[in-house]
C-alpha cells in the first residue's frame, strides 16, 4: 500500500499508526502457527478512531484485524491488513451495578484484573482461561471463551448482557435484550442496524432454515461451541421460538471473532464469589482409558473443576523452573490425572461432598492414587495445569505439539468413545498426541506432534485435521469448543454444519460487513488452513553462528522459535511474577519477551545480510530489555531473552562498533580498580556537582543518578583477624567469592560476610575474581569468554575438592550456573561449578535446616524486615532462602515485597535514555512498598543495583541480608 495513504491515515487518528518493519514483524504472528505480515498496526484511542479506520478500510478495500492480547491459537489475530490493537487505550472499567451484579468494561480490560477490582464487592466474572492474567474481555467475547470454570459458571456468551459497537459503516449500535415490540422498532428505518434486524428476521423465521440449523449444528447439550456464527443461539427467544427469553444480538456477536463489528464496551453478568471452602482430589491413572472412564461418574457431583493432564504435559513440567514446585502432588508416573474440585460454604458441607466424591472414585477403582489438596496447594495444581499450553512450546527441536484439532468438544456421554476413535486415528498416523484440558465439559485439547517446516508434516496437518473434523461431526460435536475457528478450523465449517447453513453464515457476514473488511478470512471465505504458516516449508534454514553456546536449543534460531506466542510476558504488575518489567512500564507490545523473540526469529530467518543480527529494528526491540531473566523461568517455554540479547549485542556491535559508554560500563571493574587506588579523590569527583555532572554528561549517564563510591580493602587481612580454628566438624569449609562488586563497591558487605561465617564456626577461604557480568550485559562476549576460562582455571582445585563457593552478589555468583554454561567447553567442570556455587543465603538456609545454625547465636530483639529479591535470584534460585535466613532471629518479622524488577539492572538505569523507564519499573511495586514502610523497618536487598535503585528512588538505605545477620549476631 502507498505509504502516503498510511501517513494521511496516521494524521487523522488521535491514536497511533505504525508501519515500520519492526512493528509489522512483531504483529505478524499471534499464538497460532500462522504468520501474515500486516500492512500496519493501529492503536485507536477512542470510537472516533475506529470510525476513521473503518472509513479508510472501506474506501481502500483493506482488512481490519481486531486484536487485544493476541493469545489466540487459531490465527484470529493475523492478517495482511491493518491490525487494530485496542489493548493500549480501551482499558477502562466504565461502571459497576452492584444490585444487578453487572459491570461495563472496555474490551482491553484484563480478565484477572477485572476480578481483582470486583473482589471487594463479593463478585467475579466466571469464565476463565489459561491466559486469564493477560487475556482481555474483548478477546474473550470474540472467542466465546470458556476455561476451567465453565461447568459451574458457563461460557462468555452466557455472561454478555449488552455490547456497544461500531458497525462496518461507522454507525453506532447498542445491542442488549429487547422485547418483541422493541425488535419491531429496531427494524424501522434505513440504517445498517435496521437492515441487520430486518434481514436476520427474514432468514431465521423460515421454518426450513430453522430445521437445518437444529439438525446440523452441534448437540445443544454441548455448551462449549464456537463453530461458525451462533445462529442456533438466536433461535432461543420469543422472536423465533416458544422460548420466553428476549432477543439479544450479543448471542451472535459472542464468538464472531471480530468479523461482524467493532466492540467498544461490554456489559457482563457477574456471579457471587465462589464458596470459601475448597478441596481438590487429584486422581491418578495408569491409562488414559481409565482416566476418561471416570469422567462421567465424577461429573454426577457438583464439581467446580474437572480438568485433565496427560503424561506429555506432566513431563514438560519437569524441566520448567517455575513449575517444578507445583508438581508436589504428582505420585509416580501417571498416564493421566483428573483434577476434581469441590467447594462449599462450610467445612462440614465440604467434607460431605468430598466423602461422596471419594466413594464414587473408589467404586470405579480405576485410579491408583487420590491425593487431596487444600488451600494454596489447589492454586499450585491449577497453575501447573494452566501452564500446559505454553509448556508444549518447550519441546526442543522443530517437532511441536500443534494446535489444530485441540478444540473438539462432544457431549459428555460421547467423550470416551470419541477419544477411543480419535486414538485409533492417531495410531494410523503413527502419532502420540497430547491430551489435556476440560474433561468435565466434554472437551479435551488434543494435539498431534508435527514439524510444520516439512511438507510431509504439513500434509499430515491437513489430513489429521480433516479426519478429526469428520469424527467430530459423527458425534454431532463442536470442532471449535473455545479457541475459535480462526484460520485453522474455518475451512471445516461447511463440513461441520452443512453447506446450507454455511451459505446462511456467509449472508450474515455480508449483512453486517458488506465490503468484507472486518477480519477477512475468518469463519467464512476462509484462508487455507495449511498456508501462511509461521515457517516457510522445506526451506533450508540459515546457519547462524554464535559465540554463546545455544546447543541446548539446537541453535539460537530455535531458541527464539521456542516462543509460541502465548503471551505470558504481557502480564501487568498487578499479577504475580516479574516478566516483563519494561512491558509492565510501557504497555508496548515491542517490549515483551514475545516481541523480542519474534523479531529475532523474523530477522535471523529472512535477513539477506552476512551478519543477520545487523538490523536497527533488533536494536530497538532489545533496547528496553533489562536482562532480568524472568522470562527464563516464568515463560512456559523458557525463552531466555537475556541470553538472546547478549548474543545480539555482541554481533551488532561487531558490525557497527562499540560505543564509548558501552566500553566504560563493560570495563567498569578495571576503572573501579584504578579509582580505588585514590578512592578519596575519585569519590570527591563523583560527588562534585560540576565534575560529577560533567562526567555523567560526557558518558551519557542520567544526571539524576548518584555515582557509586569506590573503595579499597584487604579482605585477606580481615579474614586472618577473624578466622577461628574449626572445632565443629559439622561446619563445612567454604570459599567466599569476593566478586568485582564486593571488592570495590560493597566492601562492608564482604567484611560482614567474613565475620558472620567465621563467628558461626566456618573455615573460610577467599576467591577473588571478576564474574564478567558487566561484559555480558553490554555484549562484550569475547572478553567474557576469556574471563570465564581464567576463572575456571583458577577454581579448578576448589571444584575438584567439592568445596561450596558462596557468593554475595546474585548477578555475579549465579552467572556460574547460567551464562558460564554457554561460555566454556568442559561440561564436566561446568556441572561441578553449577552444583557447588551458592548464594550465601542458599548455603545458610541449608545449614539452618540441617541444624548447624540456630537462633541461639542471634539477638532476641524485635525488628521488622522487608525483602526485595534480586531478579536473577528469583529466576535461578528462590527468595525463600533469604526469607528463611532473616527469620532466624526469634523476633524478626520478615516479609517479601512482591516487587518484580527494581528497574536498575546494572548499567541500564544509569543510562540517560533509560532513566525514565527504570524509575517507572521501580515505581510499579518496589518504591511504594518501601515508602509505606515505617522508618524503623529494615529494607533487605542482596543486589548492588537494587540497593542503589532503592536509594535513588526512595532515599532509603537498603542492607544486604548478610549485613543484617551480622548485626544480629550475639556470639
Amino acid at each position: 500500500m502507498d505509504k502516503n495513504l498510511l501517513k494521511d491515515l496516521s494524521l487523522a487518528l488521535k491514536g497511533e499508526l505504525l508501519f515500520d518493519d519492526l512493528s509489522k514483524a512483531i504483529y505478524a504472528t499471534d499464538a497460532s502457527v500462522y504468520r501474515k505480515l500486516p500492512t500496519a498496526v493501529a492503536y485507536p484511542k477512542n470510537a472516533d478512531d475506529l470510525k476513521v479506520l473503518l472509513d479508510f478500510s472501506n474506501r481502500n478495500n483493506i482488512g481490519l484485524i481486531p486484536r487485544t492480547a493476541g493469545t489466540s491459537l487459531a490465527g484470529q489475530c493475523v492478517g495482511e491488513g491493518i491490525v487494530v490493537d485496542v489493548s493500549r487505550y480501551f482499558t477502562k472499567i466504565i461502571s459497576l451495578d452492584k444490585d444487578k451484579k453487572q459491570v461495563t468494561v472496555q474490551p482491553g480490560v484484563v480478565r484477572d484484573e477485572l476480578n481483582q477490582y470486583l473482589k471487594p464487592f463479593g463478585l467475579f466474572f466466571g469464565p476463565n482461561t489459561s491466559t486469564s492474567n493477560r487475556c482481555m474481555i474483548g478477546g474473550m467475547v470474540g472467542n466465546n471463551s470458556s476455561g476451567t470454570t465453565s461447568i459451574q459458571y458457563g461460557v462468555t456468551r452466557d455472561k454478555v448482557i449488552a455490547m456497544q459497537c461500531v458497525l462496518s459503516d461507522g454507525s453506532d449500535a447498542y445491542f442488549s435484550d429487547i422485547s418483541k415490540e422493541e425488535f419491531e422498532k429496531k427494524k424501522q428505518g434505513h440504517s445498517l442496524e435496521a437492515k441487520i434486524y430486518n434481514e436476520l428476521y427474514k432468514e431465521l423465521s423460515d421454518p426450513e432454515a430453522q430445521h437445518h440449523i437444529k439438525s446440523e449444528f452441534p448437540k445443544p447439550s454441548i455448551h462449549r461451541r464456537n463453530t461458525g456464527y451462533a445462529v442456533d443461539e438466536l433461535l432461543k427467544n420469543n422472536i423465533f421460538g416458544d422460548d420466553a427469553a428476549d432477543f439479544n444480538m450479543c448471542k451472535l456477536l459472542s464468538g464472531s471473532e471480530g468479523t461482524l463489528a467493532f466492540t467498544t464496551a461490554v456489559t457482563l453478568q457477574l456471579d457471587d464469589l465462589p464458596p470459601p471452602f475448597a478441596a481438590m482430589v487429584a486422581t491418578h491413572y495408569k491409562t488414559l482409558e481409565d482416566c476418561l472412564s471416570d469422567v462421567a461418574p465424577v461429573m454426577q457431583h457438583s464439581l467446580h473443576l474437572c480438568e485433565m493432564m496427560d503424561k506429555v504435559i506432566l513431563d514438560c513440567t519437569k524441566n520448567n523452573r517455575a513449575q517444578l514446585a507445583n508438581r508436589f502432588f504428582v505420585d509416580g508416573d501417571p498416564a493421566g490425572i483428573l483434577m476434581l474440585e469441590v467447594k462449599a460454604d462450610s467445612r462440614k458441607d465440604l467434607d460431605q461432598q468430598l466423602d461422596e466424591l471419594l466413594k464414587t472414585i473408589e467404586k470405579s477403582g480405576l485410579s491408583y492414587a487420590n491425593p487431596i489438596l487444600y488451600g494454596e496447594d489447589i492454586h499450585k495444581a491449577i497453575e501447573l495445569r494452566k501452564a500446559g499450553l505454553g509448556l508444549l512450546g518447550n519441546m526442543v527441536g522443530d517437532r511441536k505439539a500443534v494446535a489444530c484439532i485441540e478444540d473438539t468438544a462432544v457431549a459428555l456421554e460421547d467423550l470416551k468413545d470419541f477419544i477411543g476413535e480419535f486414538s485409533q486415528i492417531m495410531k494410523g498416523y503413527n502419532q502420540d498426541a497430547v491430551y489435556y484440558a476440560h474433561a468435565g465439559a466434554g472437551e479435551l485439547h488434543l494435539r498431534p506432534i508435527l514439524n510444520l517446516k516439512k511438507s510431509a508434516d504439513v500434509v499430515l496437518f491437513r489430513s489429521i485435521t480433516t479426519d478429526v473434523a469428520k469424527l467430530t461431526k459423527k458425534y454431532h460435536g463442536s470442532f471449535s469448543g473455545e479457541h475459535g475457528d480462526g484460520i485453522v478450523r474455518a475451512e471445516f465449517i461447511p463440513l461441520m454444519i452443512g453447506e446450507t447453513n454455511y451459505e446462511l453464515l456467509k449472508r450474515v457476514k455480508a449483512l453486517f460487513d458488506p465490503n468484507l473488511v472486518l477480519n477477512p478470512g475468518k469463519i467464512v471465505d476462509a484462508y487455507p488452513m495449511d498456508e501462511s504458516l509461521r515457517y516457510k516449508v522445506d526451506r533450508k534454514e540459515p546457519e547462524v553462528n554464535t559465540l554463546l553456546d545455544f546447543s541446548d536449543s539446537e541453535g539460537i534460531l530455535k531458541a527464539a522459535e521456542k516462543c509460541n506466542g502465548s503471551g505470558d510476558c504481557r502480564k501487568s504488575h498487578n499479577m504475580n511474577g516479574g516478566m516483563c518489567p519494561s512491558y509492565q512500564a510501557t504497555k508496548d507490545e515491542k517490549d515483551t519477551t514475545r516481541a523480542r523473540a519474534n523479531a529475532l526469529r523474523e530477522f535471523l530467518t529472512n535477513s539477506e545480510k552476512i551478519n543477520r543480527f545487523d538490523h536497527k529494528e533488533l536494536k530497538t526491540a532489545f533496547d528496553l530489555c533489562l536482562s532480568c531473566k524472568a522470562c527464563a523461568s516464568e515463560c512456559p517455554s523458557n525463552v531466555d531473552v537475556a541470553a538472546l540479547k547478549a548474543e545480539f549485542l555482541y554481533n551488532y556491535q561487531e558490525a557497527n562498533g562499540y560505543s564509548l559508554r558501552s566500553k566504560l560500563f563493560a570495563h567498569n571493574t578495571r576503572l573501579n580498580a584504578m579509582g580505588s587506588k585514590v578512592s578519596g579523590i575519585t569519590n570527591c569527583m563523583y560527588e562534585s556537582k560540576m565534575v560529577g555532572g560533567m562526567l555523567k554528561k560526557a558518558v551519557g549517564v542520567a544526571p539524576e543518578r548518584n555515582l557509586p563510591k569506590v573503595g579499597r580493602f584487604n579482605f585477606k587481612n580481615h579474614l586472618k583477624k577473624h578466622r577461628v580454628k574449626r572445632t565443629d566438624l559439622s561446619k563445612k569449609q567454604v570459599v567466599l567469592y569476593i566478586d568485582e562488586f564486593v571488592k570495590y563497591l560493597d566492601i562492608q558487605i564482604g567484611k560482614d560476610a567474613i565475620e558472620l561465617l567465621c563467628k558461626l564456626g566456618y573455615d573460610v577461604e577467599l576467591f577473588y575474581g571478576e564474574s564478567g557480568r558487566t561484559y555480558l550485559s553490554k555484549g562484550f562476549l569475547k572478553q567474557a569468554k576469556k574471563l570465564v576460562a581464567r576463572n575456571m582455571e583458577n577454581l579448578k582445585e576448589v571444584l575438584n575438592t567439592g568445596t561450596p563457593i558462596l557468593g554475595l552478589e546474585p548477578s555475579a555468583i549465579l552467572s556460574f550456573r547460567d551464562e558460564y554454561q554457554r561460555l566454556y567447553d568442559d561440561k564436566e567442570q561446568l556441572q561441578k561449578l553449577a552444583s557447588q556455587s551458592f548464594l550465601i543465603e542458599e548455603f545458610l538456609a541449608a545449614e539452618i535446616a540441617a541444624g548447624h545454625i540456630t537462633s541461639d547465636s542471634f539477638t532476641d530483639q524485635e525488628k521488622t524486615i522487608k525483602i526485595h529479591g534480586h531478579c536473577h535470584q528469583k529466576a535461578l534460585s528462590n527468595q525463600k532462602v533469604t526469607f528463611d535466613v532473616l527469620n532466624l532471629p526469634k523476633n524478626y518479622k520478615v516479609t517479601i515485597i512482591p516487587s518484580g524488577c527494581c528497574g536498575m539492572a546494572g548499567s541500564f538505569g544509569y543510562e540517560k535514555e533509560h532513566f525514565e523507564v527504570s524509575m517507572q519499573v521501580g515505581g510499579l511495586k518496589l518504591f511504594p512498598a518501601v515508602e509505606k514502610s515505617t522508618a524503623d523497618t529494615l529494607i533487605a536487598a542482596n543486589g548492588t543495583s537494587c540497593r542503589h535503585q532503592i536509594k535513588d528512588g526512595t532515599k532509603r538505605e537498603a542492607l544486604h541480608p548478610v549485613s543484617i545477620l551480622r548485626q544480629a549476631l550475639v556470639v
